[in-house]
Formats: structure tokens, sequence, C-alpha cells
């Protein structure tokens, strides 16, 4: 058995594809235009042949995507978790839990989907102005 993908829907396609490419620095593996189905199915992944997420916009949709109880979060390993928050945070994104002790943190996708973030090699020297930072929201 081989994990594949998790899907995420997507209200937003542009909004979305911005913060999991442009700010994440996912990169886009595949995309399918479905006309008779209106949607589109955009994979990303970190890597080509690693696990994907399915970005799933349907067209012309107006419903307000919620996540489910059952659905957690995803995570990614970064390099440097300090580097990684602060440019999201310069991007306008909230860090919802910071990285107080240097290893974990969380961030939301524009529809609400928890990003959690882990230091790769174990955490970094817990430092300013993270440590001090008080949670923002629900992650």
């Amino acid at each position: 058995m081989k994990f594949l993908h998790t899907m995420v829907r997507v209200s937003d396609l542009d909004q979305s594809l911005d913060f999991y490419i442009k700010n994440l620095g996912l990169i886009e593996t595949k995309r399918k235009e479905v006309p008779q189905g209106k949607f589109t199915l955009i994979f990303l992944a970190t890597q080509l042949g690693g696990p994907e997420i399915e970005l799933t916009y349907n067209w012309g949709s107006v419903e307000e995507y919620s996540a489910g109880r059952n659905f957690g979060h995803l995570a990614f390993e970064v390099d440097d978790i300090y580097q990684t928050c602060q440019k999201l945070q310069d991007a306008g994104i909230t860090i919802n839990r910071p990285p107080r002790c240097g290893y974990m943190a969380f961030v939301k996708s524009p529809d609400g989907v928890s990003i959690e973030l882990l230091q790769k090699n174990g955490a970094l020297t817990p430092q300013e102005p993270w440590l001090s930072m008080e949670n923002t929201g629900t992650w």
C-alpha cells in the first residue's frame, strides 16, 4: 500500500495556490480540469513522487467549507521553523501556534485547514519573539 494524497476543498483557487505554492513552497505536480463536473483538481507536493495534496475547486460554488472534526491537520517538516514562520508572518499569515519550543508551529490555509510545521532534526533553541508569543485563534 502507498499513501497517495489528501483532498482539500478550496473556495478561492488563486488564494489557495498562493498560500500553498508561494508561501509554503509546494510544487504543482498535475492539474485536471473537468468541465462536465464543473471542477478543477490541482495536485501539490513537496517533491515529485512524494505524497500529494489534492486541491478541489468546484466552479461557481458558494458553499463555505469548514474543517470536519475527523480531519486534524496537514504536517510539513521544515529546515528552519523560525525562518519559515517569519516568512509566513511577513506574507500576512497568522501564526496560530507560534514555535515557542523551537519545534512545532501551526498556521491555517485560506480555507481554514490547519497546517502543522515541524522542525527537521529536532527542536531549535527557543528564541524571541516566538518564545513570548501567545496563541491566536484555533489550530
